[in-house]
């Protein structure tokens, strides 16, 4: 019984550590200055740096794939040294391509037709593919707005992300 509760309370701790340390990506959830906690890199030129993650978790039976996509911001890996709305929009960019290729994910692994023989290396193949595009959309986003020094491109960019969004609206539902 005391064990029990060493591990509930261990448990519960450490769902609290996690939780003041990422932000599960939300529509209705903008990040904030306060959100970034890290200290900036003085090796780095960036006026800011936004540090997301898409994980996959997953298992299967005879019944199936079961998966659970998250897309995440960590607080103590992001960081801003230059801190103005202009910049925070660029980098809630960062965060925004994070969860257009979530979604993605979700819709590759959506379709996928179950394989009990080779199910682990397909979804690694899906997962792989999918976090390469995702991070060439990373760079390119950066490389076309100049690091959001190009405010034509920035608007541009802001547009397409929010048009993607909702174009992959029907896969936002990872969360299981």
């Amino acid at each position: 019984m005391i064990l029990q509760f060493l591990l509930l309370t261990i448990s519960f701790f450490s769902a609290i550590k996690e939780e003041t340390r990422v932000i599960d990506w939300d529509p209705n959830k903008r990040l904030s200055w306060e959100d970034f906690k890290g200290e900036p890199n003085p090796a780095s030129t960036n006026a800011a740096l936004t540090n997301s993650s898409i994980t996959v978790e997953f298992g299967y039976s005879n019944t199936g794939l079961k998966y659970n996509i998250k897309c995440r911001f960590n607080k103590l890996l992001s960081w801003g040294r230059i801190k103005n709305d202009h910049i925070l929009s660029h980098e809630q960019g960062h965060f925004d391509i994070a969860e257009i290729y979530a979604r993605k994910l979700n819709k590759a692994l959506s379709a996928y037709v179950f394989n009990r023989n080779t199910v682990s290396r397909d979804v690694n193949a899906i997962y792989d593919d999918v976090i390469k595009l995702h991070h060439k959309a990373q760079e390119q986003y950066d490389d076309e707005t100049d690091y959001s020094r190009n405010f034509k491109e920035q608007e541009e960019w802001k547009n397409r992300i929010a048009a993607e969004l909702k174009i992959l609206e029907s896969f936002a539902k990872y969360r299981r």
